[in-house]
């Protein structure tokens, strides 16, 4: 006799209840046994989708990636200040799974060998909102909204870097608009466009 509830779109399903094991039990507490109570089905599930836990996490992981909100900072060119664009952009990114992606990636050493095959370097989350901002920027300097002799990446990385040191403590309340802004002025100027 079957048991458990049926499941659609099961790997959505697996990686919101790990998004949720994640952000409520830290790293240490994702554990194949916690996703598959959370989303309310059998362990077994779970490694039927995927070879093992490590390839679920690192899928996981890829898919949240892909969630990062890269249309609506593309939209965004030209239009508000480039601070205010970015604080939106930056807190979203933080106040999102991507800051508890973070400590995942550091404290599974197979999951982020399997990640080196995608992301040869850096974090993946953080180097791909880096990726995101730099494109931002680059977009906002072909405006003339931001310096002509701008370094975007490297501005880019310095406010992935810089923004992450505000919320790396996930038991802390997340810093306010006003200390993103802050961050985001200090490193971008705040020139007569931005």
């Amino acid at each position: 006799m079957p048991t458990g509830v049926a499941l659609r779109a099961v790997r959505a399903q697996l990686f919101d209840a790990a998004e949720r094991v994640l952000l409520r039990d830290g790293p240490s507490g994702l554990t194949s046994r916690a996703v598959t109570t959370e989303a309310d089905c059998a362990k077994g599930v779970l490694h039927r989708h995927f070879d093992d836990f490590d390839g679920f996490l690192a899928e996981f992981v890829l898919d949240r990636i892909e969630k990062l909100d890269e249309k609506g900072l593309r939209e965004a060119v030209g239009t508000g200040t480039v601070v205010d664009n970015l604080t939106t952009a930056l807190t979203a990114v933080f106040e999102s799974v991507a800051v508890a992606i973070v400590p995942l990636v550091i404290f599974r050493d197979e999951l982020r060998a399997r990640l080196r095959r995608e992301w040869p370097a850096g974090v993946p989350v953080l180097t791909q909102a880096a990726v995101m901002i730099g494109g931002y920027l680059k977009a906002e300097r072909d405006q003339g909204r931001v310096a002509e002799d701008a370094d975007v990446e490297t501005l880019a990385a310095t406010l992935i870097g810089a923004t992450h040191l505000l919320y790396a403590d996930r038991t802390a309340p997340a810093p306010e608009t006003a200390q993103v802004r802050k961050v985001v002025e200090t490193v971008i100027g705040t020139g007569r466009n931005a």
